[in-house]
C-alpha cells in the first residue's frame, strides 16, 4: 500500500526544489555573441534582452542586413544556452526516467 502522506511530502520536496532551480535561473545572466564577437547580447533567466552591444566598425549603413543577422544570431545563441542551463538543472531534480515537458 503506498503511504499518501509520504508521497504528499516528496511532492512538496520536488516542488520547492524546482521552485528554488527556477529562481537561481532567474537570476543569471547569458550572453551570446556572433561575428567574432563583433555583436553581443545579454539575456536575463527569463529569456529578456538586457543589453545589446555592437562593435563600431559595423555601422556602415550598407552593411545594415548583416548587421541586423548578426544580431538575430547571438541572440539565439544566448537563448540557447539558457535553455540548455535550464534543461540540465531541472532533469537532475526528476526522479530517474521521469522528463519534463521542455
Amino acid at each position: 500500500m503506498v503511504d499518501m502522506n509520504n508521497l504528499m511530502k516528496q511532492a512538496q520536496a520536488m516542488k520547492e526544489k524546482m521552485e528554488q532551480a527556477q529562481k537561481e535561473l532567474s537570476s543569471r545572466e547569458y550572453e551570446g555573441e556572433s561575428g567574432g564577437g563583433l555583436i553581443s547580447i545579454t539575456l536575463t533567466g527569463e529569456g529578456e534582452m538586457k543589453s545589446i552591444k555592437i562593435d563600431p566598425s559595423l555601422c556602415n549603413k550598407d552593411e545594415i542586413d548583416m548587421l541586423e543577422d548578426l544580431v538575430i544570431t547571438a541572440f539565439k545563441n544566448a537563448k540557447h544556452k539558457l535553455d540548455e542551463d535550464k534543461k540540465n538543472s531541472v532533469s537532475g531534480l526528476l526522479p530517474p526516467g521521469m522528463k519534463m515537458p521542455f
